[in-house]
Order: C-alpha cells, then structure tokens, then sequence
C-alpha cells in the first residue's frame, strides 16, 4: 500500500469559471495564477502527502469547485522525480559554474588588454612610488617618552567607597531594627 497520495485535477464543477477558480485559489494558497493553470491543465499542485493532508488538500479544491481524485504514489515515484529533481538542480548549478569560469577568462583578456595599450611610463610609475613609501624612514628620532604613572588614590577611594556601602549594607539586612529613621 502507499505511503502518500496527490491531489490530481479531473474537471472544473459545473457553472464554474475557470479564471474564477484560478484567481481565487492562487490567493487562498498564496502562489502565482500560473501555477494553479498548470494543475487544471494536469500538472501537480501539490507535493505529495500523507492520506489525512491529500484529503484536506481534495477539500479545499473542492470548495473552490474542482473536482479531484487521490493517486497513490510510491516511493519509487517520489525516489525517482527527487532524483530528476537533483539531477536538474545540479544541472543549473554546474552551468552557472561554467557562466562564472567563463566571465573570468574574459575579465582577465580585458586586463591584459588593458596592460599592453598602458605605456611603459606609466606602468614604472606605480612601482617607483611604492620603493618611495619602503623607503622611508618609519622611526622617530625623538626616544619615546613613558608615560607617567598615574596616582592609585582615586582607585583606592572608590574600592574603599564601594566596600563602606557593602558593610553598611549587611548591617541593615542583619539588623533592619537598627537603623530606625
């Protein structure tokens, strides 16, 4: 017995616009009108499921007037149209690779084209300017000063401060009788 069933379209209720139907549906299921096109003419809707979601799927299009039937699906179908669906994938990814390799081949002829019409004067000039920057001089010839060492008596006031309170606290929680205002 099969795991999952789809939704397959078998004909529009009677008095039902087919236009109607595709409008209505592509807003309730939030998709194009293309797509919901497609499935009235055959083509799949939705993924297949289990039996409970394939009925509510036959509900809904139901209601929107479209008579449907449940395929039973094997798991060799769905193995199947994964791999198709792989193979496809990896087809695409393997031409924008190639689209990619491609663009780069030609960036580097527009460089090198760039290159030769550049004349010598100016492709000399960038490498002289960066012998210029090595060789300048990046020491000081004043001797670095330490800096002076800061006084603690600030830091020392507010640790003496912050451990006052501290203690000051503690009696107030040992003995809340004591400090009676």
């Amino acid at each position: 017995m099969a795991d999952n069933f789809r939704v397959i379209f078998v004909e529009l209720a009677q008095d039902v616009d087919s236009k109607t139907v595709c409008v209505n549906l592509a807003t309730k299921l939030k998709t194009s009108e293309e797509k919901v096109a497609l499935f009235l003419k055959g083509k799949p809707l939705f993924a297949p499921n289990n039996k409970d979601k394939a009925l509510k799927q036959a509900k809904l299009l139901t209601s929107f007037g479209i008579n449907c039937r449940l395929q039973a699906v094997s798991s060799a179908t769905q193995n199947s149209s994964v791999s198709i669906t792989n193979s496809l994938r990896d087809e695409r990814i393997f031409d924008a690779l190639d689209y990619i390799t491609s663009s780069l081949i030609r960036l580097e002829e527009k460089l090198e084209d760039l290159e030769q019409r550049l004349p010598e004067a100016q492709l000399k000039t960038p490498d002289e300017s960066v012998d210029e920057w090595q060789s300048d001089d990046l020491m000081l010839e004043e001797d670095l000063v330490p800096p002076k060492k800061r006084s603690n008596i600030l830091l020392y006031s507010l640790i003496t401060t912050a451990v006052i309170l501290l203690i000051v606290l503690a009696v107030y929680l040992v003995f809340p009788n004591l400090f009676s205002f």
